[in-house]
């Protein structure tokens, strides 16, 4: 038995990683690799024979850069069944469209744009809208704890993770591998949330693993505390509101997006901030927080109760959400102050470049960020407040102000995700821990310390193949 890692290994995007047991081949993620414009075409049109060929493909969530490139493999011969948690299937009906659109909408606009350039090749999107209907065909929805088989010999399980709606970290069970066919247990953990976040359930931790993926992304970082998110969001508000300038906040369409709304809410009814317009311009947010809405399940008790006394959490007086092209070009037009939330959460692409092309030379403007920025990013460009950024193809100079807010991460953090490979590794069968979805400068010290306290850690290059004995 071997695992391949094909993406997410040693960066944060792509995620896509292949279990060959000897008789099936288990893809765990089919995500978008985003980055450079050349190189992430590359990465996301060339796929590994294992990745096509596979039998089965189990998604942990919806996130583009985990799910994005799904129509794509099936596009290009993957012909195996998408398994998925309810509340994932329902995301990606729309997420995989909206990925669709986008990409075509964004070649049409840069094409468009070149067209006097003779130097300029023209822009093809991944896949169309066709090919993600396609795909959702392929999905079968698995709820949370029950075991289901992917392939003979070869069973799952869903996890919570407290990451997103419907995340999950995945227990694969596969029977009579290794020489004393005794079965092994390959434990996924998919993107980890935080204890305590609002809205979703606490992570549910894999039991007596005997192999380990897990996610890195703050494998060296500490989050700020989940209780003082409100208070520091309350103040870059009433900040940007005394310069009569606009909060630009750009944030994944599921679960950020959400998290941020759910705390406008309780700021502006405690009186914290100003009732200031609120606009949630982007089509996909809008459609992601009615399924948010269709699975309670997912919540936690805090969130019930809030809705039992408040009513609907993602909806309030002041907040407006925006669908048209038309309405949102309106918003460019906007003098007052206001909070503008969009996606995507890298900048890499939908109506938030729109936003910060036209607001990032106003000093009195905050662009917030509340997430990771990926390396070759705009939004990493951003984080860096380097003087100039390109934005849809035009050099724009950065005088907005900057504000980083790490207590919204969805992710866990160097301590919490210390203590998730601790009880991964409670039942003492846990061989090795392969450590994916992170950088270099997050990953190494992790690495480093989870070795020094006895727990096997390896860093795997993308392309490496690892036997699982």
């Amino acid at each position: 038995m071997r695992m391949r890692f094909i993406g997410a290994a040693q960066q944060v995007t792509g995620s896509m990683h292949c279990l060959d047991t000897g008789s099936a081949r288990i893809l765990i993620d089919g995500g978008l690799y985003q980055g450079r414009r050349d190189d992430s075409r590359q990465r996301n049109t060339h796929f590994a024979p294992e990745a096509l060929e596979a039998d089965a493909l189990i998604l942990t969530h919806a996130h583009i850069d985990h799910s994005g490139n799904i129509p794509g493999l099936i596009k290009r011969g993957f012909r195996g069944t998408v398994y998925a948690t309810p509340a994932t299937r329902d995301l990606c009906a729309y997420m995989l469209r909206d990925s669709a659109r986008i990409q075509e909408a964004d070649a049409r606009y840069l094409n468009r744009k070149n067209a006097d350039d003779p130097d300029w090749k023209q822009i093809q999107p991944l896949y169309d809208e066709d090919d993600a209907v396609n795909a959702l065909e392929r999905f079968v929805s698995v709820p949370y704890g029950k075991r289901f088989e992917v392939h003979p010999g070869v069973s799952a399980t869903f996890l919570d993770a407290g990451h997103i709606l419907g995340s999950a970290s995945v227990s694969v069970d596969v029977a009579g591998a290794g020489k004393d066919k005794s079965g092994r247990r390959i434990a996924f953990s998919g993107d980890i949330g935080r204890k305590g976040l609002p809205i979703l359930r606490d992570p549910v931790f894999p039991e007596r693993p005997d192999y380990v993926l897990m996610e890195s992304t703050y494998g060296n970082r500490a989050h700020d505390p989940i209780t003082s998110t409100n208070a520091r969001l309350a103040d870059v508000i009433n900040a940007t509101i005394k310069r009569k300038g606009k909060v630009l906040i750009p944030a994944f369409a599921v679960g950020r997006s959400q998290e941020i709304i759910y705390a406008l809410n309780e700021l502006i009814r405690d009186g914290r901030v100003p009732a200031l317009p609120v606009f949630v311009d982007s089509p996909l947010s809008v459609n992601v927080t009615e399924v948010f809405k269709l699975h309670p399940e997912c919540f936690d008790h805090e969130t019930r109760d809030f809705m039992e006394e408040h009513g609907d959490p993602f909806s309030f007086a002041s907040v407006r959400y925006i669908q048209s092209v038309e309405e949102s070009k309106r918003l460019n037009d906007l003098r007052e102050p206001a909070v503008i939330i969009a996606s995507s959460g890298m900048c890499e692409a939908g109506r938030i470049l729109h936003h910060l092309r036209n607001n990032i030379e106003d000093e009195r403007n905050t662009i917030l960020i509340v997430g990771f920025m990926a390396q070759h990013t705009l939004g990493r460009r951003i984080v860096e407040r380097r003087p100039r950024v390109k934005i849809l193809g035009v050099e724009r100079d950065l005088h907005a102000r900057v504000e980083i807010m790490n207590g919204f991460s969805a992710h866990a953090d160097k301590e919490e995700l210390y203590d998730y490979a601790q009880r991964c590794a409670a039942g003492g069968q846990t061989r090795s821990f392969f450590l994916v979805h992170g950088e270099a400068d997050q990953q190494v010290p992790m690495a480093e310390h989870m070795n020094r306290e006895g727990l096997r850690t390896v860093i795997p290059k993308e392309g490496d193949v690892h036997e699982l004995d």
